[in-house]
């Protein structure tokens, strides 16, 4: 298990998250933010800081978001490991559940 960030991160990507991560997991895509589920070592750092409540333990995901768990693992199958944030690029793609959200900011 590990964390995951769902749908109220979508086109609101505030980073507060990025700055508590000690382990630099959390990645920069074009509308939301995606940590790396074989990086995150489950401290939950991230969790308390999000302003709109978007970061979940895995199990604790609520179901209408069940979706964002599955893009996270799927989006780094597809990525890699590439072994800390800070020194990539912002990701140049969002996996496709979070490219079919209507953009315009979270819609909880």
């Amino acid at each position: 298990m590990t964390y995951v960030i769902a749908q109220p991160c979508v086109d609101v990507k505030d980073k507060a998250c990025i700055e508590e991560c000690p382990v630099d997991c959390i990645y920069e895509g074009p509308r939301k933010l995606y940590i790396h589920p074989d990086e995150c070592v489950d401290c939950g750092a991230c969790e308390p800081v999000c302003p709109v409540e978007a970061v979940f333990y895995e199990d604790s995901l609520p179901s209408r978001w069940a979706d964002y768990a599955t893009a996270d693992r799927d989006f780094f199958t597809a990525v890699g490991s590439p072994g800390g944030a800070a020194a990539q690029p912002p990701l140049e793609t969002d996996h496709p559940v979070v490219a079919a959200e209507p953009s315009g900011g979270s819609a909880r």
